[in-house]
């Protein structure tokens, strides 16, 4: 198990950035994938972007390809989600997660541990 924090989010114009980090407990931090996943209201969980645990593989899904970028600091136990123009439909609540499964898992059931998840919201 590994604790998983998120910080970064907050209220931005469309066409805007934001920067969400996710900070880890583990030192083993290398041993996990990890993804972001996000929320909105009335809607299902669905998947944004995903790092492989080298960091040398990422997947984006398609609404957000080419506008955020997903990295990790392995030495800092640390993932980063930087976002780039963004749009109303970005607004919702983010998780980070962690997962054992090799490759770049998009899944939500493949990850096994979360975050607390953190509120962006991106007016018009």
């Amino acid at each position: 198990q590994v604790q998983l924090v998120e910080s970064g989010g907050g209220l931005v114009q469309a066409g805007g950035s934001l920067r969400l980090s996710c900070a880890a407990s583990a030192r083993t931090f290398s041993s996990y994938a990890m993804g972001w996943f996000r929320q909105a209201p009335g809607k299902e969980r669905e998947f944004v972007a995903a790092i492989s645990r080298s960091g040398d593989t990422t997947y984006y899904a398609d609404s957000v390809k080419g506008r955020f970028t997903i990295s990790r600091d392995n030495a800092k136990s640390t993932m980063i989600l930087q976002m780039n123009s963004l749009n109303p439909e970005d607004t919702a609540v983010y998780f980070c997660a962690a997962s054992t499964t090799l490759g770049v898992p998009i899944r939500a059931t493949r990850y096994g541990d979360w975050g607390q998840g953190t509120q962006v919201t991106v007016s018009s």
